[in-house]
């Protein structure tokens, strides 16, 4: 590439490790550039760790694209990084536009997007698909049928994102309590442990890596502790998965349960970086620089086995300190 390749990571808020991530990227690419960070709110950690921070109205506003667009087009942004869930079909309904303007958006295709969004349509698509997964139901159908849905059983919002909302309930007052938070799905505890497995996707719907993590200690929905475990069948499902899911590209999350008898379950998909990605990327899967070298057309580094099991992630927080005064300049 004969000019500077820059990367806007979008709703940046506090994905700083995330933006290191690709700061690191362009240096291992041997790209000269810069890593931009979008938000809505001068008060973004991100925001300020970027080489430059850009107010952009809330995704769900209709001039958030316009105003993205824009900011594409006059600081040479060559791929967007989305990284909440309320913004992704958003960007997957506009990847033609920012294409148009030669932006590439690291987003699934609009299907894939709607897939991993409801809960209800993942289970579908999950069964459909032939990919292993735990009984899922409405309301109604397990108020129906006690026998056939024994307690304990796990209510989430049908379209909620970072465990908000989610319950273990143990009896029918704790399911009608949770009923009350709207539209859910009720599902089976899964047997085993609970895993994480980073994907990326490149252009051609292959799926380049695929790193499990296992769970240790989730807070505020985001794991805190983790470690990364060598898996082929965790591997090879969440490959599988990614390489069917019509219109997958970039990064995705699969979440899965592992027993200790081989078997599995798939409970949730996010077509997303996952907030404990930083982990799988530490390890040796370097996401971020291969979907880098995959947008500037570089050869790919990519390695699906070069990355290193048995590393534990234990996170802390950390704090950015900046001047108020600067906020209104």
């Amino acid at each position: 590439m004969n000019r500077p390749f820059t990367v806007l990571v979008s709703s940046a808020g506090r994905r700083v490790e995330l933006l290191r991530g690709f700061r690191d990227a362009l240096a291992a690419a041997g790209l000269a550039g810069r890593v931009l960070a979008a938000d809505r709110s001068w008060y973004s950690s991100a925001f300020h760790e970027a080489d430059e921070g850009l107010l952009v109205p809330a995704c769900d506003d209709e001039s958030f694209v316009p105003a993205v667009l824009d900011l594409c087009v006059k600081h040479a942004v060559d791929l967007i990084v989305p990284t909440i869930d309320p913004e992704l079909p958003v960007y997957a309904a506009a990847r033609e536009r920012f294409a148009d303007a030669g932006v590439t958006v690291a987003v699934s295709a609009p299907e894939a997007v709607t897939i991993a969004a409801d809960k209800a349509r993942t289970h579908t698509w999950l069964v459909e698909t032939g990919l292993p997964t735990v009984r899922q139901a409405t309301i109604d159908v397990v108020r129906a049928d006690p026998p056939g849905w024994p307690f304990p059983l796990v209510v989430k919002p049908r379209f909620g994102s970072a465990g908000i909302g989610v319950a273990v309930v143990h009896d029918d007052a704790e399911l009608d309590v949770a009923a009350r938070a709207g539209e859910v799905v009720v599902q089976e505890v899964a047997p085993g442990r609970e895993h994480t497995i980073d994907v990326l996707v490149d252009r051609r719907g292959r799926c380049v890596s695929a790193v499990p993590r296992r769970r240790l200690e989730v807070r505020a929905g985001e794991v805190s502790k983790a470690v990364t475990v060598r898996s082929p069948t965790l591997e090879d499902v969440a490959a599988r998965l990614a390489e069917q899911l019509p219109g997958a590209y970039g990064p995705l999350t699969v979440q899965m349960f592992a027993d200790e008898d081989g078997g599995l379950a798939v409970i949730e998909v996010n077509a997303r970086f996952g907030g404990g990605f930083p982990l799988a990327r530490e390890a040796g899967a370097d996401h971020p620089r291969w979907l880098v070298e995959d947008v500037a057309g570089l050869p790919s580094t990519a390695d699906r086995s070069a990355w290193r099991p048995g590393l534990v992630m234990l996170r802390y927080d950390a704090a950015v300190f900046v001047d108020e005064g600067d906020a209104e300049r």
